[in-house]
Formats: structure tokens, sequence, C-alpha cells
């Protein structure tokens, strides 16, 4: 994607993530933060010294620019740098940029090409399109909550912030088929991701389970509700997943006789993975108490040796340390300005002749303010001296970490507007 130019007006994570997918595929991703400390997730914890990891993490290899969008001369200067972009991308409530009027009606007519990309909790559209949302909101809503965790027990919020982080997905690929389609028509146009819209889009399973069944579907704990065996059992010394597989030969036959239960190969309520399925309560008591009986590695050898799939259930340290992770790079260290090092996710597309990856570390909010004014709008040294003393730009700013601790941030945000 180089050549590609973002204008990124996100903060926190689901814009953030697009923007970060964008950046590690080559775009040129200039993140548009408001003073006095930028984007708030530059408080969030952990921290390593006066930075935050989580920052780190999703705006690894972005540029920053600080621009204050409450003045008409800020709002001014940012529809001066529309017009040498390529994607426009935020993630405010539906109407916020309107009300600064710097909506797409009005950046569309400073640039016919441009690409608008706005993710919120429930899209511009509907009945709830004026409602804020937070991830766990519309896990809670979209029904993945109420499929997640064990039978019986209370509904369970995923590991990781599915809502934001599909959201961000889906806003990534927005913008590469707008970009795609740009090439042909020469227009630009308006991308609207709703973070709901994206949860029920990933539950595509369970709702046409739901349609066809008419059977409202409940937590499974790890099990598949069509495949038997077909997740985590615990072991002499931890767990192993195992997941046979649809239509492969005397694999349920292999399977058993490896497990020492010859038994179950023509016993009539376990012939098919339907009837497994059928009766897994029955089947799964019965692996559980045969693969308990030895250690994780001694069952993944004797499996792996027959075509079983399966793998250890890590945690996120035995993740980091395996042998395929480190083959695929998928881990890798950036050095920051402060002096540390910090390992972070790369970019899972791995492209032949274009390979993408983490580009270097985050910015400073506004650390390329001046770079950017220069570049893109031939700004001399006084003209943006003049903008500073006037408060439309800044940068680069101290890390707001340190007030934070001594109590002081939300104090000195008091009064600050919604944008």
């Amino acid at each position: 994607m180089a050549g590609v130019r973002v204008l990124d007006l996100t903060w926190v994570l689901s814009g953030p993530y697009a923007s970060m997918t964008l950046c590690d595929l080559g775009a040129d991703v200039i993140k548009v933060e408001r003073p006095p400390y930028g984007d708030v997730a530059r408080t969030t914890s952990p921290y390593v010294g006066d930075e935050s990891a989580y920052f780190f993490s999703i705006n690894r290899g972005k540029r920053s620019i600080v621009i204050d969008l409450r003045q008409e001369r800020g709002r001014q200067l940012f529809l001066r740098l529309v017009e040498k972009v390529d994607v426009v991308m935020e993630n405010f409530t539906p109407g916020t940029m309107e009300r600064l009027g710097l909506g797409y009606e009005v950046l569309s007519q400073r640039n016919p090409r441009l690409i608008y990309a706005a993710t919120s909790g429930f899209g511009q559209t509907g009945p709830w399109r004026d409602k804020p949302a937070l991830d766990v909101i519309v896990q809670g809503m979209g029904g993945i909550m109420s499929i997640t965790g064990e039978p019986g027990g209370p509904p369970v919020r995923p590991g990781v912030s599915l809502g934001d982080i599909v959201a961000g997905l889906y806003t990534a690929i927005g913008v590469l088929a707008a970009l795609h389609e740009r090439e042909r028509s020469g227009k630009g146009q308006f991308i609207d991701i709703s973070m709901l819209d994206c949860q029920i889009a990933i539950l595509e399973n369970a709702f046409v389970r739901y349609f066809a069944t008419g059977e409202v579907p409940g937590p499974l704990g790890t099990r598949h509700p069509s495949v038997t065996p077909f997740q985590a059992f615990p072991t002499k010394d931890g767990w192993i997943v195992i997941a046979l597989s649809w239509g492969v030969e005397n694999q349920w036959e292999l399977f058993c006789a490896t497990l020492g239960l010859l038994e179950l190969i023509d016993d009539p309520r376990f012939e098919t993975p339907a009837l497994r399925t059928q009766h897994h309560a029955e089947l799964e008591p019965i692996l559980t108490e045969a693969l308990r009986r030895r250690t994780t590695e001694e069952w993944l050898r004797e499996l792996e040796a027959i075509g079983v799939p399966c793998g250890p259930l890590n945690n996120i340290a035995q993740a980091a340390e395996m042998p395929q992770v480190k083959a695929r790079e998928m881990l890798v260290e950036v050095e920051h300005p402060k002096g540390f090092r910090l390992k972070v996710p790369n970019t899972p597309v791995k492209l032949s002749r274009t390979p993408g990856g983490v580009k270097g570390p985050p910015p400073a909010a506004g650390q390329d303010t001046d770079a950017v004014l220069r570049e893109l709008l031939g700004l001399t040294a006084e003209e943006i001296a003049e903008l500073r003393a006037a408060g439309v730009v800044a940068g680069p700013l101290p890390s707001p970490v340190p007030l934070l601790h001594r109590g002081r941030l939300e104090e000195s945000r008091a009064g600050e507007g919604e944008t």
C-alpha cells in the first residue's frame, strides 16, 4: 500500500486497529490527535516507563500530528490536508464530524477521490444511530457472550476485544475495496462500519443454526455444535485440543484404537459425527478418562502419528515461545526512542513481493506536526510557528501517564469538547 496516505482521526481500539492494519501493509498513516494529550489510549495500562504498552501495540509505525479542530483555523488546516490524502478514518459517534463542519459531504467536495471510513457502535442509520457503544456492549447485544462459556454458567466475554478488533478488520477491508473500486471509477466513497453489524456477521453459524432449527444456541464450552470430538480435554499434566475432521476415512477408528477404546468403534451411538454429537454427554467422560492417563506431550506424539488434528492448549507465554510463531516472525521486537524494547504481534498477511510488517515504534503525540505540514502543505517554519503560537497545532507532546499517576489528568481535561 505504499503511496496510500491516510488521515487517521480514530482513537482507542476499533479505528486504530484498522489503521494499524493498513500501516503494516505499507500505507502512510498520519494520526490526527487533539491537544493537550492526544489519543486517550495513551493513558491505558500496562505501562513501560511512562508509555502505554496498549497504545504502543496498535499505533506502531504511524506518524502523528496535533491539530485543534475546535478552532476554525484548525478545521481549515485539516481541510487542506484532506486534499492531499486518499483516506480519512474516524470512529466518533455519528454526527460528530458534521457538527465540526467536517462531514463526508464537505470533505468529498474538497477531494472527490477521498475514501471516508466511519466506524461506530451502531452505524450511520437505524434507531440506535446516536447511541455510543463500547466493545463489551456490542458483544453483549450481538449474542456472542450468550454462546461463550460453559453450559449452565454465566455469560462470558471472550478474552480479547472482539467487538473492536473485528470492526477494525472490516473497516480495513472496506478501505481496500474502496481503493480498488476507485481505480476503475476515479471516485471516492463513504464506508459505514457498525460494530454491532460486525458481531452479527461473525456469528454466521449461530444465526443459521437458529433459523434452520428454531433452537436458540447456548454456550458449549470448547465443544463444536456439529462435530465430536472437537474440543479441549484435560490430560495428566495439562490440556489438549482435539478436532476430528469431517469425512476422513478411518480417523475415528484410529483415534479410538490409540486411546485404547476399541469398544467404541462398533458402538452404534458413536458411528458417525452426527451420532457422536447427539450422544456427546455419554462420549466425553469416556474420552476424558482415557486422555487423563498420559501427558499432553505424549498424546500429541501419538495422535499426530496417526494424522489426528491436535495441539496443546497454550497460555500466552507458551504461545509466544512456539517454534512456528518464531519461524513466521509473528512477534517482533520494536525499539522505542525512550530506550526500551517491546515485542508486538506482527502482521499475519505474508505477501511474497511486497511484504508488510511493523515499521517502527508509535509516535509521540504531534511528533510529526512540522514535517507533515511542510511535506503536504508546503508551510514555512515561520507559518508553522505562528500556528503553534495560536494553539492551532502542537507537538511533540509529553506522555500524559505521569499526570495520570499524579491524579491531574482528569482535572486538566475539564471543559474539553466531544471531539
